[in-house]
């Protein structure tokens, strides 16, 4: 049977736009179903504006570090409307890229939400189109907890759209969206409270790194409360009202005026798809669930990035985009590699890691675990006149001597990561670390001296 296209990909998000295009370069016939803005989340509501917000909120803290330098006072205010204008530009402005970069590989937008009537055809808007292979990249959407008040919340997602910059905010969450935004918005001058269900924030993180970005927050002026629920919000005269209940400490209200809830969790993007209508499965989550190859138990049908729940992260969504495509259209058999996939936390200090937590590789390794730690004050600081720490630490496997972990919190930690992540990829021994010339002064040659 002939179809209208050889592949069509249902999501135009970092993974989809990805895999369209390789295999597109590979002679493929290929359809792209988007209702909403190309580039999915990263673009629109994640990475890329959330960035560019992070390097707004450092500004306060540059000028007050000149004066350590010789500068003098500079006493300047923040224009939010023209900050967000300037942020949503330039999402504009990659809306519009990626468009050009589609049509240059001759992929079709097909304009509306995709949805399956069988396992070979997709409904989108008044269309039906056939697809010989069918990828599905949705992504994920974030999600509320049903608390009584929660229609005056907001999500991650509408942070980038606020008209006002807000005076007091309560963040909802401790994963690393929450803290970032918390970490932003207190940089460009908002009064923010975060709220976590736990002791500490970035649950699944190398302790030490936790530790050491929770007690930066707190000396910076961002208000934490530990083992906490908010239970309830509501509207007054004087703004919202959030109920918060302490373990053991009884309820707090706190007077806001905007509630973000950044980081109460995600949910992979799959309800209104029409799987029903296919043998696609999905867990208990929503996730759909893929092989190794991300083929899911419709042999046409893939599926890619946050949508499978797997590690959600945009260069994950595209290598295993990428390499559906090698295998599927290009006849390079390969799969995406899980192991040392490093990532960054943009909190303010900054924070990266690669491979395995301490916990993780004790679990893994038992006593033959060693781990090489260090903290100090960066050259920067010390005419700045701050007590600002970086902490750097090693995890290695005694057995073979090969670096199983690394993790950083400080400034330039995700750019210093990158690198130090090839080294964990490919295997690196601590030996090979300390026969490394350190470029002198860094914070990065403290990787190579740790003793």
């Amino acid at each position: 049977m002939k179809h209208d296209f050889d592949l069509v990909v249902i999501g135009a998000g970092s993974g989809g736009i990805a895999t369209a295009r390789r295999a597109a370069e590979y002679g493929a016939k290929v359809g792209v179903a988007e209702f909403d803005r190309l580039g999915g989340t990263c673009v629109n509501r994640g990475c890329v504006p959330k960035k560019l917000m992070v390097y707004a909120s450092h500004f306060p803290e540059l000028f007050a570090d000149a004066q350590g330098y010789g500068w003098s006072l500079v006493k300047s205010s923040l224009d939010w409307e023209k900050m967000i204008t300037a942020v949503n530009d330039e999402v504009t402005r990659l809306n519009g890229i990626y468009q050009r970069m589609l049509d240059n590989s001759k992929v079709e937008i097909l304009q509306g939400y995709g949805k399956f009537i069988d396992a070979h055809t997709i409904q989108v808007g008044e269309r039906q189109v056939t697809a010989d292979k069918i990828l599905i990249a949705v992504g994920g959407r974030p999600v509320k907890p049903e608390i009584p008040g929660i229609e005056y919340a907001m999500t991650s997602d509408d942070i980038f759209h606020l008209k006002q910059q807000p005076k007091h905010i309560v963040i909802l969450g401790g994963g690393y969206i929450g803290s970032e935004f918390a970490c932003i918005l207190h940089g460009l001058g908002s009064e923010v409270t975060q709220v976590i269900r736990h002791d500490k924030i970035l649950r699944g993180f190398d302790e030490d790194l936790q530790t050491e970005i929770q007690q930066a927050m707190g000396n910076h002026g961002i208000r934490i409360l530990t083992n906490s629920q908010l239970t309830k919000i509501e509207k007054s005269d004087t703004g919202l009202l959030v109920k918060v209940r302490k373990d053991g400490d009884g309820e707090e209200t706190i007077v806001v005026d905007a509630v973000s809830l950044a980081a109460t969790g995600r949910k992979p993007n799959t309800q209104k798809l029409g799987l029903e209508n296919t043998k696609v499965q999905v867990d208990d989550n929503g996730a759909i669930v893929v092989d190794k190859y991300s083929q899911t138990a419709e042999d046409n049908i893939y599926a890619v990035g946050d949508c499978t729940d797997n590690i959600n992260l945009t260069p994950v969504a595209i290598n295993e985009g990428r390499a559906l495509a090698d295998t599927v259209f290009g006849n390079k058999s390969r799969t995406m590699s899980y192991e040392n996939v490093p990532t960054a936390i943009f909190t303010t200090p900054e924070a990266a890691t690669v491979g395995l937590t301490e916990a993780e590789a004790r679990e893994k390794y038992g006593d033959a675990v060693k781990v090489y730690r260090s903290r100090f004050r960066p050259m920067y600081y010390t005419l700045a006149g701050k007590d600002e720490k970086t902490m750097m630490k090693l995890v290695v496997d005694q057995n073979t001597d090969k670096v199983v972990g690394a993790h950083m919190v400080g400034t330039g930690a995700a750019e210093i990561i990158q690198g130090v992540a090839i080294a964990v990829k490919m295997g690196a021994t601590k030996a090979n670390f300390d026969a490394t010339v350190g470029i002198h002064p860094t914070s990065a040659e403290e990787f190579v001296t740790m003793r």
